[in-house]
């Protein structure tokens, strides 16, 4: 069996390299240089590595096709990082281990590259094999995921709900919007690749909403519990800045009950999903064991 690991190795240098090429031909010499910047920093590839991991489990291949939709979503990914990290927003210096966008290129400079990956994003969906159908149906998925309804309308509710003390049902709601709705897009892109029933993609969106929640849970953890070299960013920031998060709410014991609960969740949708080997998305859980 192919576990998250080595999928990741097999799969992501190709990616990688995909990505090098297609941003290679932005025409902007400064703007070509800071969004390969962002976009070429590391990170685990989780997004992208969904979309992949649905396409093997369905027995369909990934392909050029499959790394041009798995792009457009690490496209916004990588922009939604840069705006997350200016001045008016994080503020914050580092991103994995490296001086942030807005670091290196200057602020109006990394807006632009963010506005560049957003728009690029859509671009490389509607410049496809795909069918018309297929166009739309993930055009309007990855714009409802990034949107004001989903990572925006979450961005915001995070802004806003510094100043006061969330319930953990309202601090849930920012994260599934912020950090959940592009995880479960991936699985919705892949699910639209592969040609997956409305049953079958509703299975893999549940088990998406909790490994994206969970991911979130540990992010939060690992900032009271690891270090600064260990993260690639700072850490112990969101108790300074009195950000709502899980370990500030529920204490660090229970934001470890938290993420085991979210982490039980997303095992039993992938129980009750039908028709998939699901042995390699099983194996993604293994990253919260890590």
């Amino acid at each position: 069996m192919v576990d998250f690991k080595t999928f990741a190795r097999q799969q992501v240098p190709a990616f990688e390299t995909y990505l090098t090429e297609q941003l290679a031909q932005i025409e902007e010499p400064t703007l070509q240089k800071a969004m390969i910047y962002s976009v070429m920093a590391g990170g685990k590839r989780l997004r992208p590595l969904l979309v992949f991991a649905v396409l093997a489990s369905a027995g369909r291949p990934i392909n050029q096709m499959a790394y041009r939709v798995a792009g457009a979503l690490e496209l916004i990914h990588s922009y939604s990082l840069i705006h997350d990290d200016l001045p008016a927003m994080d503020n914050d210096d580092l991103r994995r281990g490296q001086p942030t966008n807005h670091k290196v290129f200057g602020e109006a400079q990394a807006i632009l590259a963010g506005d560049g990956l957003l728009t690029l994003a859509f671009e490389w969906l509607t410049t496809t094999d795909l069918t018309t159908d297929q166009q739309s149906r993930a055009v309007r998925l990855l714009a409802q995921a990034a949107g004001p309804s989903g990572m925006v309308a979450g961005q915001i509710e995070d802004i806003e709900g510094q100043t006061k003390t969330l319930s953990l049902v309202q601090l849930k709601q920012v994260h599934q919007l912020k950090t959940g709705r592009l995880i479960e897009c991936a699985v919705g892109l892949g699910a639209i690749l592969a040609d997956l029933s409305d049953e079958q993609m509703a299975s893999l969106q549940l088990f998406a909403q909790n490994y994206g929640l969970a991911f979130q849970i540990q992010d939060d953890i690992l900032d009271v519990t690891s270090t600064t070299e260990a993260m690639g960013k700072a850490v112990h920031k969101d108790a300074d800045e009195h950000k709502n998060t899980f370990p500030g709410l529920l204490g660090l014991a229970g934001a470890k009950d938290a993420l085991d609960e979210t982490y039980q969740a997303a095992q039993t949708a992938l129980t009750d999903l039908s028709g998939l080997d699901k042995a390699l998305l099983n194996s993604f859980l293994n990253y919260f064991n890590e």
